[in-house]
């Protein structure tokens, strides 16, 4: 009975941390921070282009959500056809 409570308790900590850091990469900066990032390969100059990543992000999103539509109609359709080939015999 331990076990699931310590795996339970590691998982939220986990999620948390998660949660945490994508708070942390997309808070805007201060006005004032902002001249002084120059390097291209700096974490920070990246945290700049989250609103280029969110939107190619979102682009993503639903380009696989449209795909997982069309997957479970063509799948929909295909066991239809099953079970009426199944009820003809």
């Amino acid at each position: 009975m331990r076990g699931w409570r310590i795996k339970f308790l590691f998982l939220l900590v986990v999620y948390f941390a998660g949660f945490a850091t994508a708070i942390y990469c997309l808070a805007p900066v201060p006005q004032g921070r902002a001249c002084q990032i120059n390097d291209e390969k700096s974490f920070v100059y990246s945290a700049f282009k989250s609103d280029e990543f969110a939107k190619s992000f979102n682009t993503a999103m639903h380009k696989c959500v449209e795909f997982g539509k069309d997957a479970a109609i063509r799948a929909g359709k295909f066991i239809k056809q099953k079970l009426d080939e199944r009820q003809l015999q």
